[in-house]
């Protein structure tokens, strides 16, 4: 199939782009275009106007801050990976980015365009979230910031406003003990998970904070002053905290967050 006739702009400023979307009702975003594109060719995305924010400088551009580093929303995933880009984890992020589909995929593909597609199977979501990262929004009102634990609804839904556009993450800085640990489950390389298990041991704030994804969309995340690695008690923990899968699923997830707490001990 190909995609249904739509107008399409290449502002060059956030302000335009912005402006645009306030303007169309049906409009879309296109920043890397990997899970767009696909949608628009099988036409589970019929957009009126499609508004490119690939040539708009400060949605590329990485700010370094005393406690933090802000990634514009269209740094891609490659350049995470080979870390032309400031990394506040000492190289978890290029970790994470290496596994994101295929080398194709990541060199087009956006951090910013990920979060705001909310794919439950997409690596960053729960990344960002164990890492206590916030989404800053721009849009006619303004900006805002919102932590990424909070940005999805539910599956391919944010709280994202039509007329906001994702300007940037930033990440919280981490010290030199900081541990991390991530597993995906996935039956091929390339595809999308099944189960994400991020684990984070902050020693100077005595963080300990386990995060999953979810089939419905926003992260499970778990926080105590200890890994949980015991099975059933982290079934048991997953459960009170709101996964409602069937015994196969939970399994999995269980699973991904042991591997990930074990790789977070041993780094």
């Amino acid at each position: 199939m190909k995609p249904v006739a739509f107008d399409y702009a290449r502002p060059a400023s956030l302000g335009e782009a912005i402006g645009l979307l306030a303007g169309t009702a049906d409009a879309k975003v296109l920043a890397g275009g990997q899970t767009l594109g696909p949608m628009l060719n099988l036409r589970l995305a019929q957009p009126a106007l499609l508004v490119d924010i690939t040539r708009i400088p400060e949605l590329a551009a990485v700010h370094e801050h005393a406690d933090a580093i802000t990634l514009g929303a269209t740094v891609t995933h490659a350049a995470i990976e080979d870390r032309r880009v400031a990394d506040p984890t000492g190289g978890f992020l290029a970790r994470v980015a290496r596994g994101i589909a295929y080398r194709a995929v990541r060199t087009r593909g956006t951090i910013g365009g990920s979060l705001a597609h909310a794919d439950p199977a997409a690596d960053w979501l729960a990344c960002l979230t164990a890492l206590g990262a916030e989404v800053v929004a721009r849009g006619p009102h303004g900006e805002r910031r919102l932590p990424a634990a909070q940005l999805v609804r539910g599956a391919m839904e944010t709280d994202l406003a039509h007329d906001e556009i994702i300007a940037g993450i930033r990440i919280p800085r981490f010290s030199r003990e900081a541990r991390f640990g991530y597993h995906k489950i996935c039956r091929k390389t390339g595809e999308f998970a099944e189960a994400i298990g991020v684990a984070l041991h902050e020693p100077a704030r005595d963080l300990f904070r386990l995060v999953t994804s979810t089939p419905g969309g926003k992260p499970i995340v778990l926080e105590d002053r200890s890994f949980p690695t015991d099975a059933t008690e982290l079934k048991r923990r997953l459960a009170a905290a709101g996964l409602t899968s069937d015994a196969y699923e939970m399994n999995v997830h269980t699973a991904a967050l042991q591997r990930a707490v074990a790789e977070a001990r041993a780094a």
